[in-house]
């Protein structure tokens, strides 16, 4: 059975255009490498609680999740975007999620 992880990074106010600048300079181009067949889409919040990068990706079960994280956290690319991401971001949400039995599913 898939699970389903959504990252929810809360930036802190003001940090927005800087966080996006890490992510698009430093971040994907680390993550693509391994993003694919996982990643199912990164977010910016509009309305509601603001100031927010939330991403969601697809697993095949815990253990794919696991070794994924694993893998990505040992990559010195992600190392780096990560020293210099991480002081922007006020807290994280990590919300594991699995598919209901209806509907469509990434």
């Amino acid at each position: 059975m898939a699970v389903y992880e959504m990252r929810t990074y809360n930036v802190q106010v003001g940090k927005m255009p800087e966080a996006i600048g890490h992510y698009q300079k430093l971040g994907w181009p680390a993550l693509e490498k391994h993003a694919k067949g996982h990643l199912v889409g990164y977010f910016v919040s509009d309305t509601g609680p603001l100031h927010q990068l939330v991403h969601l990706w697809k697993f095949e079960d815990d253990n794919d999740r696991r070794a994924f994280w694993k893998r990505l956290f040992a990559d010195e690319a992600f190392q780096e975007f990560a020293k210099n991401f991480r002081p922007l971001v006020q807290n994280q949400n990590v919300q594991l999620l699995l598919a209901a039995p209806w509907g469509p599913h990434p």
